[in-house]
């Protein structure tokens, strides 16, 4: 049995996302996993990161918000809400994230989760400095040995988000989610699961949907993660610049992704943080 964790995002629980989520929730406490969701327009998540999510300021006079965050998670003085998602992230094997894809992006409200949740000392900020190595992120870091997902409704055509398509690749446009917030602070992530036209469904493409996404959870645990270059495998130098040789034949984010004949990485997917 494992834990898992649904970050959900959507204002009406009517919607295709809301739909997506239940169906997660109903296979994998089927499969016998335990599960916790985050609902955040439910439980009224506040977006914006601000001088409320500190209990005990140290500078009244300015805020400086990356100093309070490492202060505050250091001294056990962040606001209640945003230790006990973090709680619920070292608790769960696995995360997933529903939102819908609004202006290429995820709702604010999940960015400002993001924002908040993800603090100084727990998501960033971690580990030793030195040489090539500028800490732990990137395939290591504080969750890392947990798996991620995200499952996101859009309303264009899947042609529109390939490689060629006037959107702009959909690996492309998840890039600041899955490699930048979820890859930094170790997850490894498994590939998205969008559903596309989702503002034209109907029973017969819902029922396509629902089958693939059971399909999909059923492989929570085994299916391969996507390729993300570790930071400090071997591959960057101490620039953070990806060393002559490496990425050939690929373009843009993808020469951050693993190739057949690269080196092996000198620093090993790391295991899962015991609870």
């Amino acid at each position: 049995m494992k834990k898992i964790l649904i970050v959900h995002a959507h204002p009406e629980a009517k919607s295709l996302t809301c739909a997506l989520k239940d169906v997660a929730v109903e296979t994998l406490q089927t499969q016998g996993h335990e599960v916790q969701v985050s609902d955040l327009y439910k439980i009224g998540w506040k977006a914006c990161a601000d001088a409320g999510d500190f209990t005990d300021i140290t500078n009244p006079d300015r805020l400086k918000y990356i100093a309070e965050s490492r202060h505050a998670f250091a001294s056990g003085t962040q606001s209640p809400e945003i230790e006990a998602e973090q709680q619920k992230l070292l608790w769960a094997d696995a995360v997933l994230f529903t939102f819908p894809l609004w202006w290429f992006s995820a709702p604010a409200i999940l960015k400002g989760w993001f924002d908040r949740v993800f603090t100084y000392g727990f998501a960033y900020g971690v580990g030793e400095h030195g040489g090539e190595r500028w800490g732990d992120r990137y395939g290591e870091g504080v969750l890392a040995g947990r798996r991620a997902m995200v499952i996101v409704p859009i309303g264009g055509r899947a042609p529109h988000y390939s490689d060629r398509g006037v959107n702009g690749s959909l690996d492309d446009i998840l890039w600041p989610i899955q490699h930048g917030t979820l890859f930094y602070p170790g997850f490894e992530v498994v590939p998205a699961f969008p559903v596309y036209q989702s503002d034209r469904m109907d029973d017969e493409n819902w029922g396509k949907v629902r089958a693939d996404l059971k399909d999909r959870l059923d492989q929570l645990f085994t299916m391969p993660t996507i390729a993300f270059r570790t930071q400090n495998g071997g591959h960057y130098d101490a620039h953070q610049r990806l060393k002559p040789g490496l990425g050939a034949g690929a373009g843009g984010t993808h020469i951050h992704l693993l190739q057949p004949r690269d080196p092996v990485e000198t620093v090993p997917r790391p295991a899962r943080t015991p609870r």
